[in-house]
């Protein structure tokens, strides 16, 4: 990150691209990961061309229970950008999540992705780091997360705080970033040991407060899109469909 003063405030800028995509390490950063999608790819051949990781999962129920993982009917690739087509079929909502770099996942990094969504209410995003060893009780990472009809924020799950019942997460109130649906976006997750920061277009919008919380084991990126946790059984409504589009994504290792 680059801190910028601009009439005697200190501002925290992330240095992240607005639109192309960064090839390259960075100060402190190895980068070990890069895709910008330039091989087309029709519905039903995405792992084909890209692998079975940026495929997803497949024919399970996501999050809510509402959805199900359903990537040969989501996922394309044209224009040099990955579309999930989120719509109903089969009497039910269909979804995607994406493994762009595998399971085998790292410690600490810095993730960047540049996304547009429309409007469609009733479907959210959890773009996330996952434990590898699938043990939520080692921590997640979440940015940026939240209804598509809506904003988004970050936020950090307390590595250990699942073994006392009930997961905690820092900070423990959200801070939504500015704009929505229909615009470009760059966010970044910056995870280093102590602290998880999360930008959005290059500004500081969040961070953690509790260093002792933060993961400190391997995790694997993960941009799930699924249907909202909101109540309603009903809830996306059937008629509501749309696209969330990925320009690029960009992995590096903590290099200090």
């Amino acid at each position: 990150m680059v801190v910028l003063a601009v009439a005697g405030v200190m501002f925290l800028r992330s240095a992240d691209s607005p639109s192309g995509m960064p090839v390259g390490d960075l100060p402190g950063w190895k980068q070990t990961g890069a895709q910008d999608f330039a091989t087309p790819a029709p519905f039903g051949h995405v792992e084909d061309v890209y692998g079975p990781e940026v495929n997803g999962y497949s024919g399970f129920t996501d999050s809510s229970g509402r959805g199900t993982y359903a990537p040969d009917s989501v996922l394309s690739v044209a224009d040099g950008r990955l579309d999930y087509f989120l719509h109903t079929a089969d009497g039910g909502p269909q979804v995607a999540s994406v493994i762009p770099f595998g399971y085998t996942g790292q410690k600490y990094g810095r993730y960047s992705i540049r996304f547009r969504y429309d409007p469609m209410p009733g479907y959210k995003i959890a773009f996330l780091l996952w434990p590898a060893s699938d043990n939520w009780n080692e921590g997640e990472i979440d940015w940026p997360e939240g209804s598509l009809d809506g904003p988004l924020y970050g936020a950090s799950a307390i590595k250990g705080s699942f073994a006392n019942g009930a997961m905690e997460f820092d900070p423990p109130r959200r801070t939504f970033a500015p704009g929505g649906p229909g615009d470009w976006h760059v966010a970044t997750t910056e995870w280093t040991p102590g602290n998880v920061s999360w930008f959005m277009d290059g500004a500081l919008i969040d961070q953690t407060t509790v260093p002792s919380g933060v993961p400190d084991t391997p995790m694997r990126w993960t941009l799930q899109a699924e249907t909202s946790d909101r109540a309603s059984r009903d809830f996306p409504e059937a008629a509501v469909s749309g696209h969330l589009q990925i320009d690029w994504v960009v992995q590096y290792a903590y290099a200090p």
